[in-house]
């Protein structure tokens, strides 16, 4: 089972329920389940995740990852370094390919959230967040990046000259800057659940 759809289907057949009841108990309509066991709806909110683990019997880590031995805790990101998958006991965590949404990764991955009175941009208090430890930016997106005020996220790509450049979620301009020397990237953010479902 790959992909995020088939679990769900076999995971409401294991536990005896037809749409209408999953439904019913995670808080959509009969069709939304037929479009997230078929595919057609790929990015699930965070809420909708947890409210559909609870109403199949399993945990959030066997429902994205389909793993039963596996449950990792989500890892508190913090303002100030170190970086959380540092931790020795830091559980990795395995993306299905839809999960990452065109992103190409082949390294570790965490889950992350941050810490209680934390603040990030595109990152807010009770999101989750799928993190690959990274010192480099191969693509445009979003990364953590670390730098003399500490952990912050933002997003990274290469202009013309081949400078790193980056842009904040806050700066109402959105002009990319170039990324400054004494700031390094840590890791790179490659999926996102929100804690409202957006």
């Amino acid at each position: 089972m790959d992909s995020l759809g088939e679990r769900i289907k076999h995971l409401r057949l294991q536990a005896n329920l037809n749409k209408a009841a999953l439904a019913r108990k995670v808080g959509v309509s009969d069709v939304t389940i037929s479009y997230w066991e078929s595919g057609a709806i790929k990015q699930i909110g965070h809420e909708r995740l947890v409210a559909l683990a609870d109403a199949l019997g399993c945990t959030l880590a066997q429902l994205l990852e389909g793993d039963v031995r596996l449950t990792p805790a989500p890892l508190y990101l913090r303002g100030q370094p170190p970086v959380p998958w540092l931790d020795p006991n830091a559980n990795r965590f395995t993306l299905s390919n839809e999960i990452l949404a065109g992103v190409d990764w082949q390294g570790e991955c965490y889950l992350v959230t941050p810490a209680p009175g934390e603040q990030f941009d595109y990152l807010e208090s009770g999101d989750l967040a799928a993190f690959g430890p990274t010192e480099n930016c191969d693509q445009p997106g979003r990364y953590l990046i670390e730098g003399a005020g500490g952990l912050y996220i933002g997003r990274l790509e290469y202009g013309n000259s081949g400078e790193l450049l980056f842009s904040s979620e806050n700066d109402p301009k959105g002009l990319p800057i170039p990324l400054d020397e004494t700031e390094r990237v840590v890791g790179r953010l490659l999926a996102r659940w929100r804690k409202d479902g957006a």
